[in-house]
C-alpha cells in the first residue's frame, strides 16, 4: 500500500511538534511505502529538509502557494464553459461548492493563473458576490482582495497529485484540498488527522491579524471554512487528539460518526535514566522550555515572567531549547529582551538533543497561546517533569486529567494566556517546594504511561491503515466482478 503524507508548512522543514509526529509516524511503519506532499511559502525552501527522511519514504512533492505564474500568458483569452464557470460561482457565493467541477477544470490543462484572476469569467464572478454581499465597500480593494485569496488556492488546484492508495492529511485547509483532489483524480481512501482545528487557528491569526483589516477578515476566515468542509465531506475519517477537539470539529460541520479520537503518544523508555544535575547544580533551580522561537509560543511573556520570578528567587535558571529561523525579527526581539531587562541566566540553546536536558530540569513551562496536545508536555511526564501551561488546546486535561479513569492528580499547574502574574507565581510556587514538584511529575509520569503511550497511537493507526486496505481490496475485487458477470451480455450484443 502506497501513502501520501500532505504537511502544510511543517514536515520536512521544521523540527518539533506536527514534524516530529509525522517522522515518527513514518519511521514506525518501515515496511510501508510513504510519498511526501508538501506545502511550503516559495522556492527558497525547496529542498531544504532538517529531518533525514527514512528510507520508507520513496517520493516528495513540494507545492510553493507563493509560486509564480510560470505558465504563457495566452494571447487569446478562453472562457470558461457553463459548467466550470457555475463552479466557480459556488465558490464565491458560499452556496454548495462544486469542487469535483473545479478540480477537473485546473487539472485538464495547464492554466496561467494571471490572465484566469485578470479576465472577464473571475471578474463577473466577484462583481455578483460584492453586489450580493459587500457593495457598501470600495469595489477596487474588493476585487484585489478576492484575487489574493484565491491565488494560493488555484495554484492548489494545479498541483499534479502523486498517485497513493490513502492520502493521510495532516490539517485541513490546503492539506485537505491536496488530499480531496488526490481521491478524486485517483481513487483511494481519505484521512485527515488534526493536531490543532486548522480554521479555528486561522480564524484566531487572522482577528489578530494587521495585514487584513475590518470585514476582509470575514472574508478569509470564510474561505478557510469552505476549505475544511471540502476535506471533512470527502474523507472517510478524521481524527483529533481530544475530546474538545472533536467537538469542534462537529461544530465546523464535520460529520459526527466520521470522527475520532487518537491521542499523541510519547516512547516513554526513551526518557528513563537521563543525565541529572551535577553536584555543583544541585542549588540551581533549573525551568526549562522545548519549542521554537516564534510568536505562537509567546516567548516575550515567559521571558517577563521569568525576569520577575528571578527577582525573588535568585536560584532560578531558565533554558530555552529549541529553534528559531535566520535573521528573524521576532528571536531577535526575544534575546534584545533579555538584555534590556537585564535578565541573568537565561539561555537560548538553539536545536538540541533535549534528553540531554530533562533530567536536569526541575519543572518545564509553556507559554503558547494555541496548541493541540503538545508532545513536549508528554515528555515532560515520561521525564518525571511537572509542567506550566497556558490553557490552550488539551493543556489543561494533560495537567489536570479529562476525567473518567484518569485519577492521577494535578501534574503541574495551568495558567491563562499572556498572564505574566500567573506565570511568574506558578514558577515561584514550584521552584520553593521540591515536595510539590516531585508529587506533580509523579502523577505527569503515571499518567503518561497509562494512557499516551507511542505504541497505543501507533496501533490505532496502523489499524487504520489495514482496514483501509482491505476495504480497497474488497472494492478491487467487486469491480473485477461486475466486470466479468457484465461480459456475457455485452458480447451478446456484438453478435
Amino acid at each position: 500500500m502506497r501513502i501520501c503524507i500532505i504537511a502544510e508548512g511543517c514536515y520536512p522543514y521544521t523540527v518539533g511538534g506536527m514534524s516530529s509526529w509525522a517522522h515518527g509516524l513514518i519511521r514506525s511503519f518501515p515496511k510501508q511505502e510513504f510519498v511526501i506532499l508538501t506545502i511550503v511559502a516559495n522556492r527558497d525552501l525547496r529542498g531544504k529538509f532538517v529531518y533525514e527522511l527514512p528510507d520508507n519514504v520513496v517520493e516528495v512533492h513540494e507545492l510553493y502557494l507563493e509560486d509564480l505564474d510560470w505558465c504563457r500568458h495566452s494571447k487569446r483569452k478562453g472562457h470558461m464553459n457553463k459548467k466550470e464557470y457555475q463552479a466557480l460561482r459556488s465558490l464565491m457565493l458560499g452556496r454548495r461548492v462544486e469542487w469535483e467541477a473545479l478540480i477537473d477544470f485546473f487539472q485538464k490543462k495547464k492554466r496561467s493563473l494571471n490572465d484566469l484572476l485578470m479576465g472577464e469569467d473571475f471578474l463577473n464572478a466577484v462583481t455578483e458576490y460584492y453586489m450580493l454581499y459587500y457593495s457598501q465597500i470600495v469595489f477596487t480593494d474588493f476585487l484585489w482582495t478576492m484575487r489574493s485569496i484565491y491565488l494560493p488556492l488555484f495554484r492548489t488546484l494545479q498541483m499534479k497529485i502523486p498517485k497513493a492508495d490513502v492520502y493521510h492529511c495532516l490539517s485541513t485547509g490546503y492539506a485537505g484540498i491536496l488530499g480531496s483532489m488526490g481521491k478524486h483524480i485517483h481513487g483511494g481512501r481519505l484521512l485527515v488527522s488534526e493536531h490543532g482545528i486548522y480554521t479555528r487557528e486561522r480564524e484566531e491569526e487572522l482577528i489578530r491579524s494587521k495585514w487584513v483589516k475590518g470585514i476582509y477578515k470575514n472574508i478569509w476566515i470564510e474561505q478557510f471554512r469552505k476549505m475544511s468542509k471540502m476535506a471533512y465531506d470527502r474523507a472517510e475519517l478524521v481524527t483529533s487528539l481530544y475530546d474538545r477537539a472533536r467537538e469542534l470539529q462537529a461544530e465546523l460541520e464535520c460529520p459526527i460518526e466520521k470522527t475520532m479520537v487518537i491521542p499523541n503518544g510519547v516512547q516513554v523508555e526513551r526518557f528513563q535514566d537521563l543525565l541529572g544535575k551535577t553536584e555543583s547544580e544541585q542549588e540551581e533551580i533549573y525551568v526549562g522550555a522545548v519549542f521554537r522561537v516564534a510568536p505562537i509560543k509567546d516567548v516575550k511573556t515567559l521571558i517577563q515572567a521569568f525576569g520577575f520570578a528571578k527577582e525573588q528567587e535568585p536560584r532560578l535558571k531558565l533554558w530555552i531549547m529549541g529553534p528559531w529561523e535566520n535573521e528573524d525579527p521576532y528571536a531577535q526581539e526575544c534575546f534584545d529582551m533579555v538584555g534590556i531587562m537585564g535578565i541573568p541566566d537565561v539561555i537560548f540553546t538553539g536545536r538540541v538533543d533535549v534528553r540531554e536536558y530533562y533530567g536536569k530540569m526541575d519543572m518545564m513551562i509553556l507559554t503558547s497561546i494555541s496548541e493541540g496536545q503538545p508532545l513536549t508536555v508528554l515528555e515532560s511526564f515520561a521525564a518525571h517533569k511537572p509542567v506550566i501551561a497556558t490553557d490552550v488546546g488539551d493543556c489543561r486535561g494533560l495537567i489536570s486529567g479529562n476525567g473518567g479513569d484518569d485519577t492521577f492528580g494535578e501534574a503541574g499547574i495551568i495558567t491563562h494566556i499572556m498572564n505574566i502574574g500567573e506565570i511568574t507565581q506558578a514558577i515561584l510556587t514550584l521552584a520553593k517546594n521540591r515536595k510539590l514538584r516531585m508529587k506533580m511529575g509523579e502523577n505527569g509520569y503515571q499518567r503518561v504511561c497509562a494512557i499516551y503511550r507511542m505504541e497505543n497511537m501507533l496501533n490505532a493507526y496502523g489499524t487504520i491503515y489495514r482496514e483501509f486496505a482491505e476495504s480497497m481490496q474488497i472494492a478491487v475485487q467487486d469491480d473485477e466482478m461486475k466486470g466479468i458477470m457484465q461480459q456475457p451480455a455485452d458480447q451478446s450484443k456484438e453478435g
